[in-house]
């Protein structure tokens, strides 16, 4: 079962209710979210409403139901980098450029057609087009995902990921030269109401948002640091480091542009921990740099010698 819960505010006001929602939920299309209304699903204030509803500030949205399956995903075989695999769990290092599971406009080539050929039982519980899916991460960010191969070890690595328990580090390359060597950015993240196609730090519709972050290494004009994720919102590292005036490199939603040739934001996430869920034994996982990231590190260094 899906969810939609929200409260209109002043900036978002008055448009079509159709046109909200949509824009809102990403992978919700303006025709789905029509037969949604059509069908009565969709209430403004307890009350079932048309597509042509203009929303008023204050007014509060919901709906529950099941989320149409307008496509399968099917097996596609592919190298898969895997880093740790047994009955319950697999660690995969995803790289830049893969989408981890089928949508709309990326129907094949995801992580989890891959995952299907490799691996013929995965967790359902969240759906058909995301078996085994515990968390995620952006298209362009490289690094460490968990995958759940039943629905018991996708329960315990959820109520983990819920709980705070499971340590996520990443490696970002960012903008500018962070004076002190330790931070903690406490900052709520939600949609962007200027632009709907990305997540800000804001008090609108937000939900609270904590990344931690170490100095690792400082250069001319950059800094590389570590961060970690006590939180897991959507675009979290990328929206808190451009809160903060060092927004990552390479990041063309968050960041400055032409600035290197990276095709897309340099962060990695090279360390996972978490307990096993059912040998109860804690786990570390840990990924390299890819290349392109190392290797603009080494020119970095190079230009300070």
């Amino acid at each position: 079962m899906r969810e939609i819960d929200v409260i209109v505010t002043e900036e978002e006001a008055f448009q079509r209710i159709d046109k909200y929602i949509s824009e809102k939920e990403d992978d919700l299309s303006r025709s789905r979210v029509q037969q949604l209304l059509q069908e009565g699903i969709v209430c403004v204030n307890g009350n079932a409403c048309k597509a042509n509803y203009k929303i008023k500030p204050k007014d509060h949205i919901t709906a529950v139901f099941c989320d149409e399956i307008e496509m399968e995903a099917k097996p596609e075989q592919m190298d898969l980098d895997i880093r740790y695999e047994d009955h319950d769990v697999i660690v995969i290092n995803k790289p830049k450029g893969m989408v981890v599971h089928p949508a709309v406009g990326n129907q094949t080539g995801t992580l989890v057609n891959g995952l299907l050929y490799h691996c013929k039982d995965l967790s359902g519980i969240n759906g058909v087009l995301r078996p085994g899916i515990v968390h995620r991460i952006d298209k362009d960010t490289t690094g460490l995902l968990i995958v759940a191969k039943n629905d018991k070890a996708h329960t315990a690595l959820s109520k983990q990921l819920q709980n705070k328990t499971v340590n996520r580090l990443y490696y970002a390359l960012v903008h500018g030269v962070i004076e002190h060597d330790f931070g903690t950015i406490d900052a709520p993240i939600g949609r962007d109401v200027k632009d709907r196609q990305k997540m800000a730090v804001t008090a609108t519709n937000a939900k609270d948002a904590r990344t931690h972050f170490k100095v690792i290494e400082r250069f001319a004009h950059y800094t590389l640091v570590e961060c970690r994720l006590e939180t897991g919102r959507t675009h979290q590292i990328r929206v808190h480091m451009q809160y903060i005036k060092h927004p990552v490199v390479g990041d063309e939603k968050y960041s400055y542009r032409k600035t290197m040739q990276t095709q897309g934001q340099l962060l990695h996430a090279h360390q996972l921990t978490f307990v096993h869920p059912t040998t109860n034994e804690k786990i570390t996982v840990e990924a390299e740099l890819p290349k392109q990231f190392a290797d603009i590190l080494e020119e970095l260094r190079s230009q300070q010698r």
